[in-house]
């Protein structure tokens, strides 16, 4: 099997020899350059054609967002963003790279050694199977239907992961503030669960929040789960849908994991609930939109051609959890169609 190509770019010289060490002991990993600038980083890209380059956002003598608006149209390549707790990871994302990490800082040794010779190869291996390019936004505004009260007692639940972040952004944007509460699991590092509902809560109609244990499942508001160690349920308190935050185990490879949310939606929803699952690695959320549509949910799941990883989707369509295959523009515009019928 031939290795996959990885370009590293990171300013720090430390840091980048580390990485490199690190990831070629991967025996499915050659490490061909390691660029401290983003010049360095286009010559090398020129000269070894990389299937995956890892990126440092903080980089001399041009910033790496404003390198990766210049890369894409021109060398288009799956890009893992390597970076601090910040905000500008999303603009990256939004810039065209397929995936993030946190870089590890303050860490010890063997969290550190976990880093270089676990996460990180891990996502150049999901990276180099992921479609590139930017996710196209809906250019026609597609008549919404009007929503009956029996509407707006459903619950909605999105799962994703690798890609997600860009996709829910697409799904929520489309949504208007009379569209039923919705609850989400998006696989995420720890930290940047609350910036990314932020940034999301400022750019949609509807109010978007990281869940907080014991919070109410409203229309016009999606509840992110926040990373960490704790699975989000939902749940019925005297008939009043909440949700609960719950420290647990990994389920399905991930905690919060989509399936664990999914399967508490069926329990406690049933039939007055819809379930999307969108581009994401693995088979994470299949399960459970299995149980969904079990129990009578209605279930969406994207399609090949506009994920950037056909893999939980593809698992849920496989196992016969997805009712309606949609491509990511018309997810919102299947949802409303759905709920005008309820």
């Amino acid at each position: 099997m031939r290795r996959i190509k990885v370009l590293v770019v990171e300013d720090s010289m430390v840091f980048g020899k580390l990485l490199v060490q690190g990831l070629s002991e991967d025996p499915l990993i050659e490490v061909v350059a390691l660029a401290k600038d983003p010049f360095e980083a286009r010559d090398a890209i020129l000269k070894y054609q990389p299937d995956v380059m890892t990126l440092d956002i903080e980089l001399p003598k041009m910033d790496g967002i404003e390198f990766l608006k210049m890369l894409m149209p021109q060398h288009p390549l799956p890009v893992i963003v390597i970076s601090t707790l910040s905000n500008r990871v999303f603009d990256a994302l939004n810039a065209g790279a397929v995936d993030f990490v946190a870089k590890p800082v303050g860490v010890g040794v063997a969290q550190l050694e976990a880093f270089v010779k676990n996460e990180l190869p891990i996502k150049i291996k999901i990276a180099s199977v992921a479609k590139v390019g930017r996710i196209k936004r809906n250019v026609i505004e597609f008549a919404k239907q009007s929503l009956t009260g029996k509407a707006k007692e459903v619950v909605i639940a999105i799962g994703a992961s690798t890609g997600g972040p860009e996709a829910i952004a697409a799904v929520l944007n489309e949504f208007g503030t009379e569209i039923p509460g919705i609850v989400m699991v998006q696989h995420m590092p720890p930290g940047f669960t609350d910036m990314y509902a932020q940034r999301l809560d400022k750019r949609c109609k509807i109010r978007v929040k990281e869940a907080k244990n014991g919070d109410i499942v409203i229309p016009g508001q999606a509840l992110l789960a926040p990373a960490g160690d704790a699975h989000m349920q939902l749940v019925n308190v005297n008939g009043v849908m909440q949700v609960v935050i719950k420290k647990g185990e990994r389920v399905s490879g991930h905690i919060p994991s989509v399936d664990v949310l999914f399967t508490s939606v069926a329990e406690v929803a049933k039939d007055k609930a819809i379930g999307i699952i969108l581009t994401g690695m693995g088979g994470d959320g299949a399960k459970g939109l299995l149980t969904m549509k079990k129990a009578g949910a209605r279930t969406i799941g994207q399609d090949e051609s506009t994920c950037v990883v056909y893999g939980m989707p593809k698992v849920a369509y496989d196992a016969g959890a997805v009712e309606f295959q949609e491509k990511l523009s018309d997810v919102a515009k299947r949802t409303y169609a759905i709920l005008s019928k309820m």
